[in-house]
């Protein structure tokens, strides 16, 4: 051990101890106990054990949402038409239908018949969903008049040929469309976006380690699309064709498995022209949803929807469930494992049942799951359209046609048409992020100040600001609109803060404490407060909150010597103010990002249990007798600076806020896909916030701190965006300051830097804002060297 290592210890020891013996602690807390090294582990424990307390809370309270009615049919119906409602909004499945057909397609290597049997033909087909979006598969078309009408969902990866029999890689009783084909079925077999890994040259792009599936999910999140919900989309536009062309006496179905039977539950859910769904290879508790596969996560999802809350959406129409093997999935961010039978069955008991409705069926046996489509399930599939479909062994298919065109070289469509999949869908999240811009201003700015639009083209030379009251005013709905619905609100009352203090270091101009408050039985705050040695009695001094980024401590921003921060903390308080540095929850890389996931499952994001913590520490900081409960500002780099957009917008009691390395045009960093610096091509997969991109990005959060001062610092060479990115965001801010005679209230820096805590106008800016006079400066340089 060198020696200043040794010096350091002993340093570090002789604090303990001193604190152990009750001394050196903030007067009016306790002494605290816990160790320095362990304070954040501690606390990311305590925040997992606490929200998946709330998920387990929310399964119980689920029910509020609920009030079947069953007293007919149509009252049971009417009674759960606003959950599928809002079912199809989390979903993502919003925009209305173009007008549906059947187009037959091709070319000469890939014609649009791809077989000709004795009983059917199977073609190429492709209809329209959406602008620009299209379903895209096989349909086989029987030769007599159909005994019914069935969408077949393969799962991921599996393409329609397979699923027909007429491609190697699927055992005869999958082959769920060949066998309905055989007795007489009119059967869409669509293409499903695969979950292969993303393939790519692009570095950047590989190591933020991809699947198809989760590509689409991630842009569309932040955009109120899922990946999901398009292809709940694209099977039910094949449902209204088949129910724009049925005779009155035939039936629709769906029947899907693995990721088709999860389409199929949420299908057979939300469009009533279905009569019969078949899911398999998908049923199952959710209480632990946020453990699966990133783009199965859907926001919001445990507070109302478990599997038998969806499943009930289906009655009173035909439901089939079968328990089977799940498809074997590792590492998407999530894995899929197949439930014990007894899991099964227990949600399955969750579905409603009376008299009015027929009973829902579950295909399960008692022994290890088998595979699926069994002959038990698709016989209970085709009992519901009065069609007898004999075992998968029984009757082989003996009248395909010898050499399909699936089966020959050069035979390339399912690939083909995963890429157009993939294309459309991408083009279509794409040209929402272009679009934004303006549903946000319709959404926000000109509702919140509905005389813009008119004073905003005038010709005249000189224009009248506007009182800010009006503004402020209607700026209150958004800021709940913001916490509860973007963010996410835990609704629990906060515990006495309790607070325990060590001094921890010390100079000739300052202290700093660690300091622990309770927020909730597993959730409390840490950080660390700096207090100037020169406070005279009675004085009250303003506060500056210090907040970190991505994988610091609260050290960091005081005494750590790292040019990213500059010791601000400390910086500040040699000029008199005192700092506190809060640790927030965005350390240890996926250990925040699964705790994020978890929240998400609630309606609730990492800024949740962030904001609630800012709130008890706020409070707890009034009560000090040296803070001036009026003047606490913040001040935040990195992720510190998405903190700073977040975090004060709706905690009014932060007077002013200071967004350092963070400023931006948030919907194009999440969500574009051609951008360099978008975080579709890192690993930050907890970025997208569901449907963001139409509500706020950081101009219309930054609004919401009207009337209070805003500055944001951007070093030229920050690599987390660009300049004209950040000055375009920046000049809406600038321009509403304006338009309300507020514009002396924010500013921007530019500065010759990087990533990093400039400290020179934002100084001057917390100086002047905070009232407190320049009389007292740091003796050190800054940045520091």
């Amino acid at each position: 051990m060198n020696q200043p290592t040794l010096v350091l210890n002993v340093a570090l020891l002789l604090i303990a101890a001193s604190s152990a013996r009750g001394e050196d602690v903030l007067p009016g807390t306790k002494g605290l106990s816990w160790p320095e090294a362990d304070l954040s582990k501690r606390l990311m424990d305590g925040a997992h054990a606490f929200v998946e307390r709330k998920i387990a809370d929310a399964a119980v309270q689920r029910e509020r949402y609920w009030n079947y009615d069953f007293a007919s049919r149509e009252a049971y119906v009417a009674s759960i038409a606003a959950n599928r409602k809002r079912l199809q909004t989390l979903l993502g499945a919003v925009n209305e239908h173009v007008p549906v057909r059947m187009e037959r397609y091709g070319d000469d290597a890939n014609p649009a018949l791809v077989v000709d049997t004795v009983h059917y033909r199977v073609l190429q087909v492709r209809w329209p969903v959406l602008e620009g979006v299209d379903g895209e598969g096989l349909l086989v078309q029987p030769k007599t008049k159909p005994v019914g009408h069935v969408v077949v969902i393969p799962d991921a990866d599996v393409s329609p040929e397979q699923a027909l029999g007429l491609a190697k890689g699927l055992a005869p009783q999958r082959q769920l469309a060949r066998r309905l084909a055989d007795k007489g079925f009119e059967v869409i077999v669509p293409q499903v976006v695969s979950r292969t890994k993303r393939l790519t040259d692009d570095a950047q792009l590989a190591r933020a380690d991809y699947t198809d599936r989760e590509w689409i999910y991630r842009q569309a999140f932040h955009m109120g699309r899922h990946v999901i919900g398009y292809e709940v989309q694209r099977v039910d536009a094949a449902v209204d064709w088949f129910a724009g062309r049925r005779s009155s006496n035939k039936k629709i179905g769906v029947a899907g498995y693995g990721e088709g039977g999860q389409i199929a539950l949420f299908c057979g859910a939300i469009n009533e022209r279905i009569d019969v769904a078949l899911v398999s290879g998908y049923f199952d508790s959710r209480e632990e949803v946020w453990r699966e596969p990133i783009y199965r996560n859907v926001w919001s999802r445990l507070k109302r929807f478990g599997d038998a809350e969806v499943a009930s959406m289906i009655l009173p129409r035909q439901l089939i469930v079968e328990h089977c093997r799940f498809p074997d999935v590792k590492n998407h961010k999530g894995d899929i494992e197949t439930p014990s039978v007894a899991r099964v069955r227990k949600e399955f008991a969750r579905i409603p049942t009376h008299d009015i409705l027929p009973l829902p069926q579950l295909v399960a046996g008692d022994q290890e799951p088998g595979e699926p489509f069994s002959d038990e399930a698709v016989k209970a599939f085709g009992e519901a359209f009065n069609v007898a479909i004999s075992p998968s062994g029984t009757n082989p298919p003996t009248d395909r046609a010898e050499n399909s065109l699936a089966e020959r070289v050069g035979y390339d469509s399912p690939k083909q048409r995963q890429r157009r999949a993939m294309t459309q869908l991408e083009e279509h999240v794409q040209s929402l992020v272009r679009k934004s811009e303006h549903v946000r201003d319709a959404f926000f700015l000109y509702k919140a100040m509905p005389q813009l639009p008119e004073s905003r083209w005038s010709t005249e030379w000189r224009h009248p600001v506007h009182s800010p009251k009006p503004f402020i005013e209607a700026a209150k709905a958004f800021r709940r609109r913001f916490y509860e619905e973007a963010m996410g609100r835990f609704n629990e009352p906060l515990l006495p803060p309790d607070a325990r203090t060590r001094l921890v270091s010390e100079t000739k101009d300052w202290k700093a404490y660690d300091v622990v408050l309770d927020v909730f039985d597993e959730l409390f705050v840490w950080g660390m407060l700096v207090v100037p040695k020169n406070l005279k009695s009675g004085e009250r001094r303003p506060v500056v909150v210090c907040q970190h980024g991505r994988n610091a401590v609260p050290r960091d921003t005081i005494d750590a010597h790292k040019t990213a921060y500059n010791d601000f903390a400390a910086k500040l308080a040699e000029r008199g103010f005192i700092t506190f540095a809060p640790h927030n929850l965005y350390r240890g890389e996926d250990r925040y990002r699964w705790l994020d996931r978890k929240a998400n499952a609630i309606g609730c994001t990492l800024f949740s249990f962030i904001i609630t913590q800012h709130d008890q520490l706020l409070r707890w900081l009034d009560t000090l007798p040296f803070v001036d409960g009026d003047r606490i500002a913040f001040y935040g780099l990195s992720y510190g600076g998405e903190t700073a957009v977040r975090v004060p917008t709706i905690l009014e009691k932060y007077c002013l806020s200071i967004c350092s390395g963070d400023f931006n045009q948030w919907t194009r960093k999440v969500a574009a896909t051609d951008q360099p610096f978008s975080f579709m091509r890192t690993i930050e997969w907890e970025m997208p916030y569901w449907n963001l991109g139409h509500t706020f990005d950081y101009a219309e959060m930054t609004y919401l701190m009207v009337p209070r001062p805003f500055m944001v610092e951007r070093g030229h060479h920050d690599l987390v965006g660009r300049d004209h990115w950040v000055a375009h965001e920046y000049a809406k801010v600038r321009w509403l300051y304006a338009q309300l005679g507020l514009s002396e209230r924010t500013e921007i820096e530019f500065f010759q830097g990087g990533h990093s805590i400039n400290g020179q106008r934002t100084f001057e800016f917390l100086h002047k804002h905070l009232n407190w006079p320049q009389t007292m400066q740091s003796s050190r340089t800054f940045p520091y060297r």
